[in-house]
Protein backbone atom coordinates (compact mmCIF):
# COMPACT_ATOMS: atom_id res chain seq x y z
CA UNK A 1 0.00 0.00 0.00
CA UNK A 2 1.20 3.24 -0.68
CA UNK A 3 1.13 6.19 2.19
CA UNK A 4 -0.99 8.53 0.92
CA UNK A 5 0.43 11.98 -0.16
CA UNK A 6 0.47 14.55 2.70
CA UNK A 7 -1.61 17.79 2.53
CA UNK A 8 0.03 21.39 2.20
CA UNK A 9 -1.01 21.84 5.92
CA UNK A 10 0.62 18.92 6.99
CA UNK A 11 3.51 19.68 4.86
CA UNK A 12 3.78 23.18 6.16
CA UNK A 13 3.45 21.94 9.86
CA UNK A 14 6.94 19.74 8.73
CA UNK A 15 8.96 22.67 8.05
CA UNK A 16 8.99 21.88 4.25
CA UNK A 17 9.38 25.11 2.22
CA UNK A 18 5.69 26.31 0.55
CA UNK A 19 5.80 28.36 -2.78
CA UNK A 20 2.76 30.39 -3.47
CA UNK A 21 2.87 28.18 -6.88
CA UNK A 22 1.84 25.27 -5.43
CA UNK A 23 -0.90 23.92 -6.35
CA UNK A 24 -2.69 23.78 -3.11
CA UNK A 25 -1.86 27.03 -2.15
CA UNK A 26 -5.41 27.92 -2.68
CA UNK A 27 -6.21 25.69 0.47
CA UNK A 28 -3.91 27.83 2.47
CA UNK A 29 -5.10 31.19 1.46
CA UNK A 30 -8.83 30.27 1.79
CA UNK A 31 -7.86 30.12 5.61
CA UNK A 32 -5.95 33.42 5.60
CA UNK A 33 -8.93 34.87 4.10
CA UNK A 34 -11.19 33.49 7.08
CA UNK A 35 -8.70 34.90 9.70
CA UNK A 36 -9.05 38.33 8.12
CA UNK A 37 -12.52 38.23 7.72
CA UNK A 38 -13.14 36.81 11.63
CA UNK A 39 -10.23 39.35 12.86
CA UNK A 40 -12.48 42.18 11.80
CA UNK A 41 -14.90 40.83 13.83
CA UNK A 42 -12.60 40.19 17.00
CA UNK A 43 -11.32 44.05 16.60
CA UNK A 44 -14.69 45.61 16.35
CA UNK A 45 -16.16 43.81 19.68
CA UNK A 46 -16.47 45.32 23.00
CA UNK A 47 -13.54 44.60 25.32
CA UNK A 48 -16.34 44.27 28.07
CA UNK A 49 -17.80 40.80 26.61
CA UNK A 50 -15.21 37.88 27.35
CA UNK A 51 -17.66 35.45 26.26
CA UNK A 52 -17.98 36.98 22.97
CA UNK A 53 -14.62 37.42 22.35
CA UNK A 54 -13.82 33.84 23.43
CA UNK A 55 -16.50 32.66 21.27
CA UNK A 56 -15.29 34.28 18.11
CA UNK A 57 -11.65 33.64 18.70
CA UNK A 58 -12.90 29.86 19.17
CA UNK A 59 -14.30 30.26 15.78
CA UNK A 60 -10.73 31.91 14.38
CA UNK A 61 -8.44 29.24 15.83
CA UNK A 62 -11.12 26.36 15.26
CA UNK A 63 -11.69 25.24 18.02
CA UNK A 64 -12.66 25.96 21.84
CA UNK A 65 -10.32 28.28 24.39
CA UNK A 66 -10.91 27.49 28.00
CA UNK A 67 -13.43 29.67 30.07
CA UNK A 68 -10.28 31.01 31.63
CA UNK A 69 -8.82 32.29 28.42
CA UNK A 70 -8.79 36.70 28.53
CA UNK A 71 -7.46 38.55 25.57
CA UNK A 72 -8.08 42.17 24.92
CA UNK A 73 -8.33 42.91 21.13
CA UNK A 74 -6.87 43.89 18.86
CA UNK A 75 -5.86 40.75 17.97
CA UNK A 76 -3.90 40.43 15.11
CA UNK A 77 -2.99 36.69 12.84
CA UNK A 78 -2.32 35.36 9.26
CA UNK A 79 -4.06 31.98 9.60
CA UNK A 80 -5.21 31.13 12.83
CA UNK A 81 -6.11 27.43 13.00
CA UNK A 82 -2.55 26.53 13.85
CA UNK A 83 -3.03 28.70 18.09
CA UNK A 84 -3.23 26.01 20.71
CA UNK A 85 -4.36 27.86 24.08
CA UNK A 86 -4.57 26.22 27.25
CA UNK A 87 -5.91 27.62 30.41
CA UNK A 88 -5.87 30.23 32.83
CA UNK A 89 -4.03 32.28 29.67
CA UNK A 90 -3.77 36.02 29.39
CA UNK A 91 -3.19 37.67 25.91
CA UNK A 92 -2.76 41.76 25.59
CA UNK A 93 -3.79 44.24 23.08
CA UNK A 94 -2.24 44.62 19.56
CA UNK A 95 -0.52 40.70 19.58
CA UNK A 96 0.01 39.32 16.36
CA UNK A 97 0.23 35.84 16.25
CA UNK A 98 2.11 34.69 12.69
CA UNK A 99 0.65 31.09 13.14
CA UNK A 100 1.10 29.06 10.06
CA UNK A 101 4.05 26.70 11.79
CA UNK A 102 1.90 26.67 14.94
CA UNK A 103 1.78 28.21 18.21
CA UNK A 104 1.20 26.87 21.52
CA UNK A 105 0.57 28.61 24.51
CA UNK A 106 0.71 26.48 27.54
CA UNK A 107 -1.20 26.85 31.27
CA UNK A 108 -0.71 30.75 32.75
CA UNK A 109 0.88 31.84 30.23
CA UNK A 110 0.91 36.31 30.35
CA UNK A 111 1.57 37.65 26.65
CA UNK A 112 2.02 41.56 26.95
CA UNK A 113 1.14 44.01 24.76
CA UNK A 114 2.25 44.20 21.12
CA UNK A 115 4.07 40.60 21.06
CA UNK A 116 5.51 39.68 17.97
CA UNK A 117 4.66 35.43 17.61
CA UNK A 118 5.75 35.02 14.50
CA UNK A 119 6.62 31.49 12.89
CA UNK A 120 6.89 32.05 9.51
CA UNK A 121 10.32 32.85 7.51
CA UNK A 122 11.11 33.45 3.33
CA UNK A 123 14.11 31.36 1.97
CA UNK A 124 17.27 33.46 1.90
CA UNK A 125 17.75 32.38 -1.76
CA UNK A 126 16.60 35.23 -4.15
CA UNK A 127 14.65 33.10 -6.20
CA UNK A 128 12.43 31.56 -3.43
CA UNK A 129 11.74 34.72 -1.37
CA UNK A 130 7.99 34.02 -2.12
CA UNK A 131 7.89 31.17 -0.64
CA UNK A 132 7.53 30.71 3.43
CA UNK A 133 9.53 27.85 5.42
CA UNK A 134 7.23 27.37 9.24
CA UNK A 135 8.63 26.05 12.27
CA UNK A 136 6.54 26.10 15.75
CA UNK A 137 7.05 28.42 18.76
CA UNK A 138 6.08 26.56 21.86
CA UNK A 139 5.55 28.79 24.91
CA UNK A 140 5.77 26.65 28.43
CA UNK A 141 3.33 26.30 31.34
CA UNK A 142 3.72 30.17 33.43
CA UNK A 143 6.13 32.02 30.86
CA UNK A 144 5.81 35.71 30.36
CA UNK A 145 6.42 37.77 27.40
CA UNK A 146 6.88 41.49 28.05
CA UNK A 147 5.84 44.16 26.00
CA UNK A 148 6.33 44.28 22.04
CA UNK A 149 8.74 41.00 22.23
CA UNK A 150 9.10 39.26 19.22
CA UNK A 151 9.67 35.60 19.24
CA UNK A 152 11.37 34.38 15.82
CA UNK A 153 10.17 30.37 14.19
CA UNK A 154 11.04 27.50 16.20
CA UNK A 155 11.25 29.35 19.13
CA UNK A 156 10.71 27.37 22.99
CA UNK A 157 9.98 29.36 25.94
CA UNK A 158 10.66 27.60 28.65
CA UNK A 159 8.58 27.13 31.95
CA UNK A 160 8.18 29.96 34.05
CA UNK A 161 10.93 32.22 31.59
CA UNK A 162 10.73 35.62 31.86
CA UNK A 163 11.02 37.70 28.23
CA UNK A 164 11.73 41.33 29.00
CA UNK A 165 10.19 44.36 26.84
CA UNK A 166 11.43 44.88 23.34
CA UNK A 167 13.29 41.33 23.39
CA UNK A 168 13.92 39.84 20.15
CA UNK A 169 13.89 35.75 20.55
CA UNK A 170 15.83 33.85 17.90
CA UNK A 171 16.69 30.88 20.09
CA UNK A 172 15.24 28.96 23.17
CA UNK A 173 14.72 30.09 26.70
CA UNK A 174 15.46 28.35 29.79
CA UNK A 175 13.18 27.38 31.82
CA UNK A 176 13.36 29.81 35.29
CA UNK A 177 14.86 32.37 33.21
CA UNK A 178 14.99 35.94 32.38
CA UNK A 179 16.11 36.95 28.47
CA UNK A 180 16.32 40.64 27.32
CA UNK A 181 18.06 42.13 24.53
CA UNK A 182 18.45 42.32 20.60
CA UNK A 183 19.12 39.55 20.22
CA UNK A 184 17.70 37.83 23.67
CA UNK A 185 20.53 36.82 26.15
CA UNK A 186 19.87 35.36 29.84
CA UNK A 187 20.19 37.72 31.88
CA UNK A 188 18.97 36.25 35.20
CA UNK A 189 18.04 32.89 36.42
CA UNK A 190 15.07 32.73 38.88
Amino acid sequence: MEPQPRTIFERELAGEVISLDDPDYPQIYAIIRKAIRITSELNAMRVDDNEQVNRVFSELINKPVDDTFFMIPPFYTDFGHNIHIGKNVFVNHACTFMDRGGIVLEDNVLVGPKVNLITSNHPTEPGQRRSTISKPIIVKRGAWLGANATVMPGVTIGENAIVGAGAVVTKDVPANSIVAGVPARVVKHL
